[in-house]
């Protein structure tokens, strides 16, 4: 489907560059950016920023246009793109069905699918807010092996290689006997299942299993056979999953589990070591927020009744808070970039990230959002039932949150999937499903 009539509305405060003015008479040229793939949950890095321009001075958001729109399947769970290509997950008709569409296009080249519930064995609590599989699937370059995480622990690795044949499968729930999480104080009972994204680390698969004889368990990638499980035996968290991390020289993850950060060391010979903990346990189980790391710090984030984020600096004996603010974000993944933190939930917040002081706050998001760095200095967020913005990052307004570009893209669900960006093309969800395809690429007059 296109729809060509409808056009990103530039703030009243945004500055129009005076490339902009011409840029109407000329053909964009895609030589002039940098595209990278996004191939795991928050980008090429694991971290919300990707070294693909967000196409503003070009004229990109003057003439964005919707390319194609269709319905995935209900779920969280956020698209992908390799090599031109879009994986997405989603629920529907009792199946989980993933499905290979092409990223300029939309066609669908190839489906695969799975009988599912739509909520786990063991959910309770806020169904009315999410429903169907929420983790965002993980890809393997070398092998071209792509992981999903279904919401009652169906672990799968298909070949993408070969229209997304199944090469293996584990039942999670069933092979690890994984209890509810537990009540916390006085706060209701919740359980979502399985939320966090899978992790490829070398060789292995990396998921938050939270059983009773390790949190983390590594699968072999290829076979799925358990390589190792960490010490830590923490329920699991409500969270995005496992990060990368390296802690003086040394190979390992980081993770906010039930009882709060938990890294682990990976290297061989040390898998699952425990390396540093941190408490961290929220009301309802809800520390949403994954964690971000940058250098040897984590930055952790949750509202309910902790509401603040830290930024903790790690080391292989343990970790040491190097600041705290009684602020937080409630769904969106902070972003450290060029020694800011970012993130959006009800305003778009900047912390400086070496004091944790507030730099600027503003504009509305509502409670959903996502954020991506931009490697011109500028921010794209994704938040509310469906409002796409670009801004600009502290790098470029140190003193106020100055936005340049808003849009209504969905208004029916809330916009808890993360945005993607890749190849000039930006891939807005929703929870219902609904997929939209943004181009950023300027078109012929």
């Amino acid at each position: 489907m296109t729809n060509n009539g409808r056009r990103f509305g530039y703030h009243s405060g945004a500055r129009m560059p005076a490339l902009l003015l011409g840029a109407t008479l000329t053909c964009y040229s895609a030589a002039t950016v940098e595209a990278e793939d996004w191939a795991h949950w928050r980008g090429p890095n694991r971290n919300g920023l990707i070294g693909e321009s967000s196409r503003w001075e070009e004229g990109g958001w003057s003439s964005i246009h919707e390319v194609w729109r269709k319905n995935v399947g209900e779920g969280s769970t956020s698209p992908l793109v390799v090599s031109g290509n879009v994986f997405v997950l989603g629920w529907a008709g009792g199946k989980d069905r993933l499905r290979c569409l092409e990223l300029k296009t939309g066609k669908e080249l190839w489906r695969q699918e799975y009988e599912s519930p739509r909520f786990g064995r063991k959910a309770e609590g806020d169904q009315g807010l999410y429903s169907g599989v929420t983790s965002t699937p993980e890809y393997d370059a070398r092998t071209g092996l792509l992981f999903t995480l279904g919401v009652d622990g169906d672990l799968v690795a298909w070949n993408t290689r070969e229209a997304g044949r199944q090469v293996w499968k584990r039942r999670l729930y069933d092979e690890f006997d994984v209890p509810k999480r537990p009540r916390v104080g006085r706060s209701g009972h919740r359980d979502y299942g399985y939320t966090s994204s899978p992790l490829v680390q070398q060789e292995v698969v990396i998921v938050e299993v939270g059983a009773a004889s390790g949190n983390l368990v590594a699968f072999d990638s290829r076979t799925g056979e358990t390589r190792w499980q960490s010490h830590s035996r923490s329920p699991p968290g409500h969270n995005g999953g496992p990060v990368p991390i390296t802690v003086e020289n040394t190979p390992c993850v980081a993770v906010h589990t039930f009882e709060g950060l938990h890294v682990a060391r990976i290297d061989r010979g040390h898998e699952g070591e425990t390396v540093a903990t941190y408490p961290w346990k929220t009301d309802f189980a809800n520390n949403i927020a994954s964690l971000a790391v940058a250098g040897d710090s984590v930055v952790m984030t949750s509202h309910y009744n902790q509401q603040r984020t830290a930024r903790l600096r790690i080391s292989l004996s343990g970790a040491t808070v190097v600041w705290e603010q009684p602020l937080a974000s409630k769904v969106c993944s902070p972003i450290v970039q060029d020694g800011h933190v970012y993130f959006a939930w009800e305003q778009v917040l900047c912390l400086d990230f070496e004091t944790g002081k507030v730099q600027w706050r503003g504009g509305r998001t509502g409670d959903p959002g996502s954020c991506i760095g931009t490697s011109d200095g500028r921010l794209i967020v994704w938040c509310a039932n469906g409002t796409l913005m670009l801004a600009e990052s502290a790098a470029r307004s140190p003193d106020k949150l100055q936005i340049l570009a808003q849009r209504e893209v969905l208004s029916d669900t809330d916009a808890w999937p993360h945005v993607t960006l890749a190849d000039g093309h930006l891939l807005c969800k929703d929870r219902a499903g609904n997929l939209v395809c943004l181009s950023l690429e300027r078109r012929s007059p």
